[in-house]
């Protein structure tokens, strides 16, 4: 039961480990923070006596730290114990949670072990739970495991003796010890880590110091570039990260050159190109892509990287060459875009909607039986694909089995009913009225009643549908996943948008809509789906009296 004082007692120890391990995780070096780990036992735990045991790479462990006596620390430091005898010790006694207790009355079959240990004097234990100068308290230290537990690798043995209350831990005690275990074992593979770094840091500073000694003449070219250059690591984990730049590539980003340091290309790409950059870093090459600036607006640069390679490890670097191409990009993407859309509506245009049909085609209907497969094979061969699974030619040596896996083919509802099918519906939209209005009010008008249809009908369709221009008063919307009664549907409900008053410099204008409902399906080309279309636009324009089109 716990006196009245005991909780003062451990929450003053509480406060001693709070210090005695922010000064294990501050420590400059490793060696600081082995040393700092055997004080904490003495200064935090209660313990007179504490040593840290290290695992070499070796597997043998050597005495790395001691604290509590002089005379001790003098005698077995440096001292190494072989891994066998240390499995041992860690295999006997009593297991205290990840602890493990001998008592005197074991320890003595481990006095000719060639594990370094001291001994101390003292008498006989006078009750159960005191202390007896042989007992011998072990606390192994593993690197921490995935789940956060001591379940890792086997870094080293805390070593521990003479509790200064004289007397066994008890289960606060125990947990105490064995937390300590724990946290130093993160704070000397942080040590180690950050020795490691050092070096590595160390090696690299060396590296570039020679590099400018010895290319005086590139160090000019490339500080005084007119476009941006960089130095970047290569292989590893830090596989692109920027060693040096230039100052034009700072100007480029809008970066100073201490905060490019912090940064790889990788970093810095825009998403959507981190792909293009990981195949230009690996094969060394040139790609367009786009950097992140220090506003967050991203730049398109031409990358162009060199391997730099050292004579004695192999490539080590990557120079890399990054040009401004924003504007040439810009009026490229504008080209492209003026190329595939219309210029009043900036809908697709014809051109643009026949490319993303025919992505849908390929040129043989789907077959469902393997004899359908095996008559066509013998009435035409085999067919080519390409790299999206859709068939270009038909030549023999192509695996059309092969091909069909890869390929989804696009089927139509079939018969005058609704039979569940989803197919891509094209809704072929000729407007009624257009002409008079032209005619009355001049092409201006017309212009704006067009950019005003289009702007309806790409707000009543779904996103991914397409609204293209065909020409003219002509559009056609491509609705995939439709059944016959939901195209009828749609086509409805764009002529009711249509049909709404358009107003025009104050003047209120109708228009109407005729809409032929076809299906795209494989076998068929672009061409021939938007005949069929058209064809069905016409007889429902036939279809309708008159004086109700314009009115839809």
């Amino acid at each position: 039961m716990e006196t009245e004082s005991e909780p003062y007692v451990r929450l003053a120890t509480l406060r001693q480990l709070h210090t005695v391990m922010a000064d294990m995780n501050t420590a400059r070096s490793l060696a600081d923070t082995l040393q700092t780990v055997a004080d904490g036992v003495v200064n935090g735990l209660g313990y007179e006596l504490a040593c840290v045991n290290l695992v070499r790479p070796d597997g043998d462990l050597v005495v790395a730290a001691f604290a509590g006596n002089s005379a001790a620390e003098s005698l077995i430091t440096g001292r190494v114990g072989s891994r066998t005898s240390w499995e041992r010790r860690l295999g006997m006694g009593e297991s205290w949670g990840d602890l493990r207790f001998i008592p005197h009355t074991e320890g003595w079959v481990l006095d000719e072990d060639d594990v370094p240990q001291w001994y101390t004097d003292g008498p006989a234990p006078r009750f159960e739970d005191e202390w007896h100068p042989s007992d011998r308290l072990f606390a192994p230290m593993y690197t921490p495991g995935v789940s956060g537990g001591s379940c890792g690798e086997l870094i080293g043995v805390l070593s521990v003796d003479r509790p200064r209350n004289g007397r066994r831990p008890g289960a606060w005690g125990r947990e105490a010890l064995q937390m300590y275990a724990f946290q130093a074992a993160i704070a000397i593979s942080n040590a180690r880590l950050r020795a490691n770094m050092q070096r590595a840091l160390v090696r690299l500073e060396r590296e570039q110091q020679a590099l400018r000694a010895s290319e005086e003449s590139f160090r000019q070219a490339f500080e005084y570039a007119p476009s941006g250059m960089a130095i970047a690591e290569m292989g590893g984990d830090q596989h692109g990260r920027i060693l040096r730049s230039n100052d034009a590539l700072c100007r480029l980003l809008g970066r100073p050159a201490s905060a490019m340091r912090r940064y790889s290309f990788s970093d810095l790409v825009h998403p959507e190109d981190i792909g293009t950059l990981l195949r230009t870093s690996a094969e060394g090459g040139r790609a367009e892509l786009r950097l992140g600036r220090r506003d967050g607006t991203y730049v398109w640069v031409s990358l162009r990287n060199s391997v730099v390679a050292d004579a004695a490890d192999g490539p080590r670097f990557l120079l890399s060459h990054v040009e401004d191409i924003e504007d040439r990009k810009r009026r490229e993407l504008q080209l492209a875009h003026r190329a595939a859309h219309d210029a009043l509506t900036g809908l697709p245009n014809s051109a643009e909607l026949r490319t993303r049909l025919s992505a849908r085609l390929c040129q043989r209907p789907q077959t469902g039986h393997p004899g359908e497969i095996e008559s066509i094979d013998a009435a035409y061969g085999h067919a080519a694909y390409d790299a999206n699974g859709h068939g270009f030619d038909f030549r023999p040596g192509a695996d059309l089995l092969d091909a069909y896996d890869r390929h989804v083919h696009t089927i139509a509802p079939e018969g005058e009913r609704d039979d569940g099918t989803k197919g891509l519906a094209v809704l072929f939209c000729d407007l009624d009225g257009f002409k008079s209005i032209n005619d009355r009010f001049g092409h201006n008008a017309g212009d704006a009643v067009l950019i005003e249809v289009a702007r309806r009908l790409g707000r009543a369709v779904r996103d991914g549908d397409t609204v293209a221009r065909l020409g003219g008063d002509e559009f056609v919307v491509l609705a995939d996943g439709l059944g016959k009664a939901d195209a009828a549907d749609l086509a409805v409900r764009l002529r009711n948008e249509i049909i709404q008053p358009i107003r025009v410099d104050g003047r209120a204008m109708r228009v109407g809509a005729s809409f032929g409902i076809g299906w795209a399906h494989c076998g068929m080309t672009a061409d021939e789906v938007l005949k069929s279309a058209d064809e069905r636009m016409y007889i429902e324009k036939r279809s309708r009296p008159k004086q109700h089109r314009r009115a839809g």
